[in-house]
Protein backbone atom coordinates (compact mmCIF):
# COMPACT_ATOMS: atom_id res chain seq x y z
CA UNK A 1 0.00 0.00 0.00
CA UNK A 2 3.03 2.31 0.36
CA UNK A 3 3.57 3.35 -3.25
CA UNK A 4 6.61 4.43 -5.23
CA UNK A 5 8.97 6.87 -3.55
CA UNK A 6 8.30 9.78 -5.94
CA UNK A 7 4.56 10.14 -5.47
CA UNK A 8 2.71 12.63 -3.30
CA UNK A 9 -0.46 11.32 -1.67
CA UNK A 10 -3.13 12.45 0.79
CA UNK A 11 -5.06 10.14 3.14
CA UNK A 12 -7.66 11.31 5.67
CA UNK A 13 -8.28 8.85 8.50
CA UNK A 14 -10.82 11.19 10.11
CA UNK A 15 -12.57 14.49 9.42
CA UNK A 16 -13.51 14.00 5.75
CA UNK A 17 -17.16 13.07 5.38
CA UNK A 18 -17.74 14.15 8.99
CA UNK A 19 -17.12 17.13 11.26
CA UNK A 20 -14.60 16.37 14.00
CA UNK A 21 -11.97 13.68 14.60
CA UNK A 22 -9.51 15.24 12.16
CA UNK A 23 -6.53 13.02 11.37
CA UNK A 24 -4.81 13.59 8.02
CA UNK A 25 -1.78 11.93 6.44
CA UNK A 26 0.52 12.98 3.61
CA UNK A 27 2.99 10.63 1.93
CA UNK A 28 6.08 11.51 -0.06
CA UNK A 29 9.30 9.60 -0.62
CA UNK A 30 7.94 6.63 1.29
CA UNK A 31 7.55 8.79 4.42
CA UNK A 32 4.37 9.92 6.13
CA UNK A 33 3.44 13.22 7.80
CA UNK A 34 0.39 13.49 10.08
CA UNK A 35 -1.60 16.73 10.36
CA UNK A 36 -3.91 17.14 13.38
CA UNK A 37 -5.26 14.45 15.68
CA UNK A 38 -8.63 15.27 17.18
CA UNK A 39 -11.69 13.91 18.94
CA UNK A 40 -15.42 13.84 18.22
CA UNK A 41 -18.51 13.28 20.33
CA UNK A 42 -21.14 10.57 20.25
CA UNK A 43 -24.26 12.73 20.08
CA UNK A 44 -27.66 11.34 19.10
CA UNK A 45 -26.13 8.89 16.61
CA UNK A 46 -24.07 7.16 19.31
CA UNK A 47 -25.75 7.79 22.67
CA UNK A 48 -23.58 5.13 24.28
CA UNK A 49 -20.45 7.21 23.53
CA UNK A 50 -19.09 10.41 25.10
CA UNK A 51 -15.78 10.88 23.27
CA UNK A 52 -14.42 9.06 20.23
CA UNK A 53 -11.45 9.43 17.92
CA UNK A 54 -10.10 8.00 14.67
CA UNK A 55 -8.44 4.61 14.79
CA UNK A 56 -4.78 5.22 13.83
CA UNK A 57 -4.02 1.53 13.14
CA UNK A 58 -3.01 2.16 9.51
CA UNK A 59 -0.27 4.66 10.36
CA UNK A 60 0.60 2.98 13.67
CA UNK A 61 1.65 -0.08 11.64
CA UNK A 62 3.95 2.25 9.66
CA UNK A 63 5.18 4.43 12.47
CA UNK A 64 8.80 3.75 11.53
CA UNK A 65 8.00 5.84 8.41
CA UNK A 66 6.01 8.53 10.29
CA UNK A 67 8.26 11.59 10.50
CA UNK A 68 6.04 13.87 12.57
CA UNK A 69 2.64 15.17 13.64
CA UNK A 70 1.81 18.83 12.95
CA UNK A 71 -1.00 20.55 14.89
CA UNK A 72 -2.69 23.41 13.04
CA UNK A 73 -4.51 24.78 16.11
CA UNK A 74 -5.69 23.85 19.60
CA UNK A 75 -9.36 22.99 19.06
CA UNK A 76 -10.39 19.62 20.49
CA UNK A 77 -11.31 18.20 17.08
CA UNK A 78 -7.72 18.85 15.96
CA UNK A 79 -5.65 18.28 19.13
CA UNK A 80 -7.82 16.38 21.61
CA UNK A 81 -6.76 12.84 20.63
CA UNK A 82 -2.99 13.39 20.72
CA UNK A 83 -2.56 12.40 24.35
CA UNK A 84 -4.53 9.18 23.80
CA UNK A 85 -3.16 8.11 20.41
CA UNK A 86 0.47 9.24 20.66
CA UNK A 87 1.58 5.97 22.34
CA UNK A 88 0.65 4.24 19.06
CA UNK A 89 2.44 6.87 16.92
CA UNK A 90 5.53 7.84 18.95
CA UNK A 91 6.63 10.63 16.62
CA UNK A 92 7.74 14.23 17.22
CA UNK A 93 4.93 16.81 17.48
CA UNK A 94 5.09 20.32 15.99
CA UNK A 95 2.83 23.13 17.23
CA UNK A 96 2.65 26.88 17.83
CA UNK A 97 3.29 28.20 21.37
CA UNK A 98 -0.42 28.30 22.29
CA UNK A 99 -1.24 24.84 20.90
CA UNK A 100 1.88 23.48 22.63
CA UNK A 101 0.79 25.01 25.96
CA UNK A 102 -2.65 23.40 25.62
CA UNK A 103 -1.13 20.07 24.56
CA UNK A 104 1.32 19.93 27.46
CA UNK A 105 -1.56 20.14 29.93
CA UNK A 106 -3.36 17.31 28.16
CA UNK A 107 -0.21 15.18 28.12
CA UNK A 108 0.38 15.84 31.82
CA UNK A 109 -3.09 14.46 32.62
CA UNK A 110 -2.06 11.06 31.18
CA UNK A 111 1.54 11.17 32.51
CA UNK A 112 3.10 11.64 29.05
CA UNK A 113 4.42 15.17 29.35
CA UNK A 114 8.05 14.16 29.72
CA UNK A 115 7.89 11.52 27.01
CA UNK A 116 6.50 13.42 24.00
CA UNK A 117 8.90 15.68 22.11
CA UNK A 118 6.94 18.84 21.30
CA UNK A 119 8.72 21.24 18.91
CA UNK A 120 7.39 24.79 19.33
CA UNK A 121 7.17 26.60 15.98
CA UNK A 122 6.46 30.35 15.85
CA UNK A 123 3.33 31.46 14.03
CA UNK A 124 4.14 31.90 10.36
CA UNK A 125 7.37 29.95 10.87
CA UNK A 126 9.10 27.59 8.42
CA UNK A 127 10.52 24.23 9.48
CA UNK A 128 11.86 21.02 7.97
CA UNK A 129 10.46 17.57 8.66
CA UNK A 130 12.30 15.66 5.95
CA UNK A 131 11.33 14.94 3.25
CA UNK A 132 8.71 17.68 3.76
CA UNK A 133 9.50 21.41 3.83
CA UNK A 134 6.79 23.04 5.94
CA UNK A 135 5.60 26.55 6.64
CA UNK A 136 2.83 27.91 8.82
CA UNK A 137 0.58 30.70 7.48
CA UNK A 138 -1.42 32.85 9.93
CA UNK A 139 -5.18 32.38 9.62
CA UNK A 140 -7.97 34.04 11.61
CA UNK A 141 -10.16 31.58 13.51
CA UNK A 142 -11.99 31.29 16.82
CA UNK A 143 -8.85 30.33 18.74
CA UNK A 144 -5.39 31.92 18.95
CA UNK A 145 -2.66 30.99 16.50
CA UNK A 146 -4.66 28.97 13.98
CA UNK A 147 -2.32 28.16 11.10
CA UNK A 148 -2.59 26.88 7.57
CA UNK A 149 0.19 24.48 6.64
CA UNK A 150 2.18 24.79 3.41
CA UNK A 151 3.66 21.42 2.43
CA UNK A 152 6.45 21.68 -0.14
CA UNK A 153 7.81 18.62 -1.92
CA UNK A 154 9.55 18.11 -5.29
CA UNK A 155 6.22 16.70 -6.51
CA UNK A 156 4.35 19.94 -5.80
CA UNK A 157 2.99 22.28 -3.13
CA UNK A 158 -0.07 21.50 -1.02
CA UNK A 159 -1.87 24.06 1.12
CA UNK A 160 -3.63 22.45 4.07
CA UNK A 161 -5.85 25.28 5.33
CA UNK A 162 -6.83 23.93 8.73
CA UNK A 163 -9.76 25.89 10.21
CA UNK A 164 -9.92 29.53 9.15
CA UNK A 165 -12.01 32.55 8.22
CA UNK A 166 -11.39 36.06 6.91
CA UNK A 167 -12.18 38.39 9.80
CA UNK A 168 -11.40 42.12 9.42
CA UNK A 169 -11.49 42.46 13.24
CA UNK A 170 -10.41 39.17 14.83
CA UNK A 171 -9.80 40.99 18.17
CA UNK A 172 -7.02 38.60 19.18
CA UNK A 173 -4.12 37.91 16.86
CA UNK A 174 -3.67 39.01 13.26
CA UNK A 175 -6.04 38.82 10.32
CA UNK A 176 -5.66 35.99 7.83
CA UNK A 177 -2.37 36.58 5.97
CA UNK A 178 -3.81 37.33 2.54
CA UNK A 179 -0.47 38.60 1.20
CA UNK A 180 1.24 35.29 2.05
CA UNK A 181 -1.63 33.36 0.46
CA UNK A 182 -1.36 35.44 -2.73
CA UNK A 183 2.42 34.93 -2.81
CA UNK A 184 1.86 31.20 -2.45
CA UNK A 185 -0.59 31.35 -5.35
CA UNK A 186 2.08 33.08 -7.43
CA UNK A 187 4.51 30.31 -6.53
CA UNK A 188 2.03 27.71 -7.80
CA UNK A 189 -0.12 25.40 -5.68
CA UNK A 190 -0.81 21.87 -6.85
CA UNK A 191 -3.65 21.20 -4.41
CA UNK A 192 -5.50 22.87 -1.56
CA UNK A 193 -7.04 20.73 1.20
CA UNK A 194 -9.68 23.06 2.56
CA UNK A 195 -12.22 23.58 5.38
CA UNK A 196 -15.83 22.95 4.21
CA UNK A 197 -17.80 23.53 7.43
CA UNK A 198 -19.72 26.58 6.19
CA UNK A 199 -19.61 25.82 2.47
CA UNK A 200 -23.43 25.85 2.39
CA UNK A 201 -23.66 29.31 4.00
CA UNK A 202 -23.86 32.28 1.64
CA UNK A 203 -22.19 35.57 2.47
CA UNK A 204 -19.61 36.16 5.19
CA UNK A 205 -19.18 34.44 8.54
CA UNK A 206 -19.18 37.73 10.46
CA UNK A 207 -16.60 39.45 12.63
CA UNK A 208 -15.52 38.92 16.21
CA UNK A 209 -15.40 42.71 16.52
CA UNK A 210 -19.17 42.91 15.98
CA UNK A 211 -19.71 40.32 18.74
CA UNK A 212 -17.51 42.30 21.14
CA UNK A 213 -19.53 45.49 20.61
CA UNK A 214 -22.84 43.63 20.88
CA UNK A 215 -21.88 41.83 24.09
CA UNK A 216 -20.81 45.11 25.69
CA UNK A 217 -24.21 46.64 24.98
CA UNK A 218 -26.17 43.56 26.09
CA UNK A 219 -24.33 42.98 29.36
CA UNK A 220 -24.62 46.64 30.31
CA UNK A 221 -28.40 46.36 30.13
CA UNK A 222 -28.91 43.11 32.11
CA UNK A 223 -29.75 42.96 35.82
CA UNK A 224 -29.28 40.03 38.20
CA UNK A 225 -26.62 37.38 37.86
CA UNK A 226 -25.25 36.87 34.34
CA UNK A 227 -23.70 33.64 33.10
CA UNK A 228 -22.07 33.43 29.68
CA UNK A 229 -21.22 30.10 28.09
CA UNK A 230 -18.97 29.87 25.06
CA UNK A 231 -16.35 27.56 23.61
CA UNK A 232 -13.54 27.62 26.18
CA UNK A 233 -10.95 27.84 23.40
CA UNK A 234 -12.37 31.11 22.00
CA UNK A 235 -9.95 33.34 23.90
CA UNK A 236 -11.05 36.45 21.97
CA UNK A 237 -14.63 35.80 23.08
CA UNK A 238 -13.52 35.28 26.67
CA UNK A 239 -11.68 38.60 26.48
CA UNK A 240 -14.75 40.30 24.98
CA UNK A 241 -16.95 39.02 27.80
CA UNK A 242 -14.41 40.12 30.43
CA UNK A 243 -14.15 43.62 28.92
CA UNK A 244 -17.94 43.92 28.72
CA UNK A 245 -18.23 42.83 32.35
CA UNK A 246 -15.64 45.37 33.49
CA UNK A 247 -17.45 48.15 31.62
CA UNK A 248 -20.68 47.13 33.41
CA UNK A 249 -19.01 47.08 36.83
CA UNK A 250 -18.97 43.31 37.15
CA UNK A 251 -16.25 40.93 38.30
CA UNK A 252 -15.76 37.71 36.29
CA UNK A 253 -15.61 34.21 37.75
CA UNK A 254 -14.81 31.15 35.66
CA UNK A 255 -16.53 27.83 36.30
CA UNK A 256 -15.40 24.62 34.61
CA UNK A 257 -12.09 22.78 34.18
CA UNK A 258 -11.64 23.43 30.45
CA UNK A 259 -12.04 27.18 30.98
CA UNK A 260 -9.47 27.16 33.78
CA UNK A 261 -7.00 25.23 31.61
CA UNK A 262 -7.47 27.53 28.61
CA UNK A 263 -7.15 30.60 30.84
CA UNK A 264 -3.82 29.29 32.15
CA UNK A 265 -2.53 28.44 28.66
CA UNK A 266 -3.63 31.84 27.32
CA UNK A 267 -1.87 33.81 30.02
CA UNK A 268 1.24 31.63 29.68
CA UNK A 269 1.42 32.68 26.01
CA UNK A 270 0.83 36.38 26.65
CA UNK A 271 -2.90 36.59 25.92
CA UNK A 272 -5.51 38.23 28.19
CA UNK A 273 -2.82 40.68 29.35
CA UNK A 274 -5.25 43.44 30.24
CA UNK A 275 -7.71 41.17 32.02
CA UNK A 276 -7.43 40.79 35.82
CA UNK A 277 -7.23 37.24 37.18
CA UNK A 278 -10.64 35.60 37.17
CA UNK A 279 -12.41 34.79 40.42
CA UNK A 280 -12.79 31.20 41.57
CA UNK A 281 -16.13 29.49 42.14
CA UNK A 282 -15.83 30.05 45.89
CA UNK A 283 -14.98 33.74 45.47
CA UNK A 284 -17.98 34.22 43.15
CA UNK A 285 -20.43 33.72 45.99
CA UNK A 286 -18.95 36.68 47.89
CA UNK A 287 -19.88 39.09 45.06
CA UNK A 288 -23.36 40.71 44.87
CA UNK A 289 -25.44 39.43 41.96
CA UNK A 290 -25.48 42.82 40.21
CA UNK A 291 -21.67 42.89 40.22
CA UNK A 292 -20.98 39.33 39.04
CA UNK A 293 -20.61 37.68 35.65
CA UNK A 294 -19.90 33.95 35.44
CA UNK A 295 -18.07 32.39 32.50
CA UNK A 296 -19.16 28.76 32.46
CA UNK A 297 -18.46 25.64 30.40
CA UNK A 298 -21.24 23.60 28.82
CA UNK A 299 -22.37 25.49 25.72
CA UNK A 300 -23.06 22.17 23.93
CA UNK A 301 -25.23 20.70 26.68
CA UNK A 302 -22.58 18.24 27.86
CA UNK A 303 -24.30 16.28 30.68
CA UNK A 304 -21.40 16.57 33.12
CA UNK A 305 -20.55 20.19 32.30
CA UNK A 306 -20.80 22.97 34.85
CA UNK A 307 -23.77 24.61 33.10
CA UNK A 308 -25.74 21.34 32.94
CA UNK A 309 -25.24 20.86 36.67
CA UNK A 310 -26.21 24.46 37.40
CA UNK A 311 -29.36 23.98 35.32
CA UNK A 312 -30.22 20.86 37.36
CA UNK A 313 -29.36 22.67 40.62
CA UNK A 314 -26.73 20.04 41.42
CA UNK A 315 -23.64 22.25 41.17
CA UNK A 316 -21.96 22.44 44.60
CA UNK A 317 -21.22 26.20 44.50
CA UNK A 318 -23.06 28.10 41.75
CA UNK A 319 -26.80 28.75 41.56
CA UNK A 320 -28.96 30.52 38.98
CA UNK A 321 -32.66 31.28 39.26
CA UNK A 322 -35.42 33.82 38.86
CA UNK A 323 -34.14 37.11 37.45
CA UNK A 324 -30.80 35.73 36.23
CA UNK A 325 -29.65 35.50 32.59
CA UNK A 326 -27.61 32.96 30.63
CA UNK A 327 -26.04 34.03 27.33
CA UNK A 328 -25.21 31.20 24.91
CA UNK A 329 -22.31 32.83 23.02
CA UNK A 330 -21.78 29.83 20.77
CA UNK A 331 -23.31 27.91 17.91
CA UNK A 332 -25.23 24.68 18.25
CA UNK A 333 -23.03 21.90 16.85
CA UNK A 334 -25.16 19.49 14.76
CA UNK A 335 -26.06 16.46 16.88
CA UNK A 336 -26.13 18.41 20.14
CA UNK A 337 -29.58 19.95 19.68
CA UNK A 338 -31.33 17.65 22.16
CA UNK A 339 -28.68 18.02 24.87
CA UNK A 340 -28.60 21.82 24.55
CA UNK A 341 -32.39 21.95 24.54
CA UNK A 342 -32.52 19.94 27.77
CA UNK A 343 -30.13 22.34 29.52
CA UNK A 344 -32.02 25.37 28.25
CA UNK A 345 -35.35 23.87 29.37
CA UNK A 346 -33.99 23.26 32.85
CA UNK A 347 -32.71 26.83 33.05
CA UNK A 348 -36.02 28.32 31.92
CA UNK A 349 -37.84 26.09 34.43
CA UNK A 350 -35.76 27.80 37.13
CA UNK A 351 -36.81 31.24 35.90
CA UNK A 352 -33.62 32.05 34.01
CA UNK A 353 -33.77 34.26 30.90
CA UNK A 354 -31.90 32.96 27.83
CA UNK A 355 -30.07 34.84 25.09
CA UNK A 356 -28.80 32.91 22.06
CA UNK A 357 -27.44 33.62 18.60
CA UNK A 358 -30.97 33.19 17.25
CA UNK A 359 -32.15 36.41 18.87
CA UNK A 360 -29.01 38.43 19.67
CA UNK A 361 -25.61 39.15 18.10
CA UNK A 362 -23.66 36.98 20.54
CA UNK A 363 -21.76 34.64 18.20
CA UNK A 364 -20.11 34.39 14.81
CA UNK A 365 -18.66 31.28 13.24
CA UNK A 366 -14.95 30.63 13.05
CA UNK A 367 -15.28 28.97 9.63
CA UNK A 368 -15.47 30.57 6.16
CA UNK A 369 -18.79 31.15 4.45
CA UNK A 370 -19.00 31.07 0.66
CA UNK A 371 -17.74 34.62 0.01
CA UNK A 372 -14.62 33.89 2.03
CA UNK A 373 -14.04 30.64 0.16
CA UNK A 374 -14.36 32.51 -3.14
CA UNK A 375 -11.78 35.03 -1.98
CA UNK A 376 -9.36 32.29 -0.92
CA UNK A 377 -9.61 30.63 -4.33
CA UNK A 378 -8.79 33.96 -6.01
CA UNK A 379 -5.72 34.34 -3.82
CA UNK A 380 -4.32 30.79 -3.93
CA UNK A 381 -5.44 29.63 -7.41
CA UNK A 382 -4.71 25.92 -6.82
CA UNK A 383 -4.93 23.44 -9.69
CA UNK A 384 -6.99 21.05 -7.58
CA UNK A 385 -8.93 21.26 -4.33
CA UNK A 386 -9.87 18.56 -1.82
CA UNK A 387 -12.80 19.58 0.39
CA UNK A 388 -12.43 18.26 3.97
CA UNK A 389 -13.79 19.05 7.42
CA UNK A 390 -17.44 18.49 6.61
CA UNK A 391 -20.18 15.96 6.01
CA UNK A 392 -20.94 14.91 2.46
CA UNK A 393 -23.39 17.75 1.82
CA UNK A 394 -20.76 20.29 2.91
CA UNK A 395 -18.09 18.68 0.73
CA UNK A 396 -20.41 18.66 -2.30
CA UNK A 397 -21.37 22.32 -1.85
CA UNK A 398 -17.69 23.20 -1.54
CA UNK A 399 -16.88 21.24 -4.71
CA UNK A 400 -19.54 23.13 -6.66
CA UNK A 401 -18.16 26.46 -5.48
CA UNK A 402 -14.62 25.41 -6.48
CA UNK A 403 -15.84 24.58 -9.98
CA UNK A 404 -17.32 28.08 -10.24
CA UNK A 405 -13.84 29.37 -9.38
CA UNK A 406 -12.37 27.29 -12.23
CA UNK A 407 -10.64 24.90 -9.82
CA UNK A 408 -11.02 21.14 -10.19
CA UNK A 409 -12.47 19.55 -7.03
CA UNK A 410 -11.73 16.00 -5.92
CA UNK A 411 -14.28 14.48 -3.54
CA UNK A 412 -12.98 11.76 -1.24
CA UNK A 413 -13.83 10.45 2.22
CA UNK A 414 -12.02 8.88 5.15
CA UNK A 415 -9.82 5.98 4.04
CA UNK A 416 -9.34 7.05 0.41
CA UNK A 417 -5.68 7.27 -0.62
CA UNK A 418 -5.53 10.12 -3.12
CA UNK A 419 -2.41 10.29 -5.28
CA UNK A 420 -1.87 13.98 -6.01
CA UNK A 421 1.25 13.57 -8.16
CA UNK A 422 2.61 12.41 -10.59
CA UNK A 423 -0.15 12.47 -13.18
CA UNK A 424 -3.72 13.55 -12.69
CA UNK A 425 -4.91 13.10 -9.10
CA UNK A 426 -6.85 9.91 -8.49
CA UNK A 427 -7.81 7.56 -5.67
CA UNK A 428 -5.40 4.66 -6.02
CA UNK A 429 -6.09 2.62 -2.90
CA UNK A 430 -7.90 2.62 0.43
CA UNK A 431 -6.85 2.30 4.05
CA UNK A 432 -8.86 0.75 6.87
CA UNK A 433 -10.61 3.33 9.05
CA UNK A 434 -12.48 3.00 12.29
CA UNK A 435 -13.39 4.73 15.51
CA UNK A 436 -12.04 4.31 19.01
CA UNK A 437 -14.15 5.22 22.04
CA UNK A 438 -12.63 6.76 25.14
CA UNK A 439 -14.19 4.67 27.91
CA UNK A 440 -12.85 5.91 31.21
CA UNK A 441 -9.09 5.69 30.80
CA UNK A 442 -9.06 3.09 28.01
CA UNK A 443 -9.71 2.98 24.27
CA UNK A 444 -12.12 0.42 22.83
CA UNK A 445 -13.32 -0.02 19.21
CA UNK A 446 -16.67 1.59 18.44
CA UNK A 447 -17.69 -1.52 16.49
CA UNK A 448 -16.16 -3.98 18.95
CA UNK A 449 -17.82 -6.31 21.42
CA UNK A 450 -17.76 -3.92 24.40
CA UNK A 451 -19.60 -1.08 22.69
CA UNK A 452 -21.83 -3.52 20.83
CA UNK A 453 -22.94 -5.00 24.13
CA UNK A 454 -23.52 -1.53 25.52
CA UNK A 455 -25.72 -0.61 22.55
CA UNK A 456 -27.78 -3.75 23.05
CA UNK A 457 -28.17 -3.01 26.75
CA UNK A 458 -29.15 0.57 25.93
CA UNK A 459 -31.90 -0.39 23.49
CA UNK A 460 -32.93 -3.90 24.60
CA UNK A 461 -31.88 -4.18 28.24
CA UNK A 462 -29.93 -6.98 29.91
CA UNK A 463 -31.06 -10.24 31.52
CA UNK A 464 -28.88 -12.14 33.98
CA UNK A 465 -29.68 -15.61 35.30
CA UNK A 466 -27.94 -17.32 38.20
CA UNK A 467 -28.34 -21.05 38.76
CA UNK A 468 -26.74 -23.76 40.88
CA UNK A 469 -26.38 -27.42 39.84
CA UNK A 470 -24.89 -30.49 41.45
CA UNK A 471 -22.10 -32.61 39.93
CA UNK A 472 -24.56 -34.53 37.75
CA UNK A 473 -26.16 -31.31 36.44
CA UNK A 474 -29.41 -31.40 38.40
CA UNK A 475 -30.76 -27.99 39.42
CA UNK A 476 -30.49 -27.04 43.08
CA UNK A 477 -33.40 -24.78 43.86
CA UNK A 478 -34.91 -22.34 41.36
CA UNK A 479 -32.83 -20.16 39.02
CA UNK A 480 -32.73 -16.45 39.89
CA UNK A 481 -33.43 -14.06 36.97
CA UNK A 482 -32.92 -10.27 37.03
CA UNK A 483 -33.67 -7.97 34.11
CA UNK A 484 -32.68 -4.34 34.80
CA UNK A 485 -34.07 -2.05 32.13
CA UNK A 486 -36.79 -4.59 31.23
CA UNK A 487 -38.72 -5.52 34.39
CA UNK A 488 -39.20 -4.06 37.82
CA UNK A 489 -37.53 -6.20 40.53
CA UNK A 490 -40.81 -7.75 41.72
CA UNK A 491 -42.38 -8.21 38.27
CA UNK A 492 -43.93 -11.72 38.02
CA UNK A 493 -42.45 -12.02 34.52
CA UNK A 494 -39.03 -12.71 36.04
CA UNK A 495 -40.49 -15.65 37.96
CA UNK A 496 -42.03 -17.04 34.76
CA UNK A 497 -38.70 -16.67 32.96
CA UNK A 498 -36.98 -18.54 35.81
CA UNK A 499 -39.55 -21.34 35.54
CA UNK A 500 -39.09 -21.54 31.75
CA UNK A 501 -35.32 -21.74 32.26
CA UNK A 502 -35.61 -24.47 34.91
CA UNK A 503 -37.82 -26.58 32.64
CA UNK A 504 -35.46 -26.11 29.69
CA UNK A 505 -32.48 -27.27 31.76
CA UNK A 506 -34.40 -30.27 33.09
CA UNK A 507 -35.07 -31.30 29.48
CA UNK A 508 -31.37 -31.29 28.54
CA UNK A 509 -29.46 -34.59 28.19
CA UNK A 510 -27.57 -35.53 31.34
CA UNK A 511 -24.25 -35.74 29.45
CA UNK A 512 -24.54 -32.10 28.37
CA UNK A 513 -25.45 -30.97 31.89
CA UNK A 514 -22.18 -32.39 33.25
CA UNK A 515 -20.06 -29.88 31.21
CA UNK A 516 -20.02 -26.31 32.53
CA UNK A 517 -19.46 -24.52 29.21
CA UNK A 518 -22.07 -26.55 27.33
CA UNK A 519 -24.61 -26.16 30.13
CA UNK A 520 -24.08 -22.37 30.31
CA UNK A 521 -24.44 -22.04 26.51
CA UNK A 522 -27.63 -24.11 26.54
CA UNK A 523 -29.02 -22.06 29.43
CA UNK A 524 -28.34 -18.78 27.56
CA UNK A 525 -30.02 -20.14 24.42
CA UNK A 526 -33.05 -21.27 26.43
CA UNK A 527 -33.33 -17.88 28.13
CA UNK A 528 -33.15 -16.08 24.77
CA UNK A 529 -35.97 -18.27 23.41
CA UNK A 530 -38.12 -17.58 26.44
CA UNK A 531 -37.49 -13.83 26.15
CA UNK A 532 -38.33 -13.91 22.45
CA UNK A 533 -41.68 -15.57 23.18
CA UNK A 534 -42.60 -13.23 26.00
CA UNK A 535 -41.10 -9.88 24.92
CA UNK A 536 -40.27 -9.99 21.20
CA UNK A 537 -36.94 -8.38 22.16
CA UNK A 538 -33.34 -9.52 22.06
CA UNK A 539 -31.63 -8.22 25.19
CA UNK A 540 -28.08 -9.02 26.18
CA UNK A 541 -28.23 -12.35 28.06
CA UNK A 542 -25.74 -13.81 30.49
CA UNK A 543 -25.81 -16.84 32.79
CA UNK A 544 -23.85 -17.31 36.00
CA UNK A 545 -23.41 -21.03 36.70
CA UNK A 546 -22.38 -22.44 40.09
CA UNK A 547 -21.63 -26.14 40.33
CA UNK A 548 -21.84 -27.46 43.90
Amino acid sequence: MDALSGDLAFLPLGGTGEIGMNLNLYRYGGRWLAVDCGIGFGGAEHPEVDVMMPDPAFIAERRDKLVGLVITHAHEDHIGAVAWLWPQLRCPVYATPFAAAVLRRKLAEVQLNGEVKVHVIPTGGAFEVAPFSLQFLRMAHSIPESQALVIRTPAGIVLHTGDWKMDPEPMLGPCTDEAALAALGDEGVLAMVCDSTNAMVEGHSGSEGDVRRSLAALIRGISGRIAVTCFASNVARVESVALAARAAGRSVAIVGRSLRNLDAASRECGYLKGIPPFLSEDEANDVPDENLLILVTGSQGEPRSALARIAMDTHPRIELGEGDTVVFSSRMIPGNERAIGAVQDNLVRRGVQLMTDEDHMVHVSGHPARDELRKLYKLVRPRFTVPVHGEWRHLSAHAALAQEAQVTPILIEDGDILRLSPGRPEVTDSAPVGRLVLDGGRLVPLQGGVMGARRRMLYNGVVIASLAVDESGRLLGTPKVSAPGLFEPEDPQTGRLAADLAQAIADLPLALRREDAALADAARAALRRALGRRLQKRPLVDVHLLRV
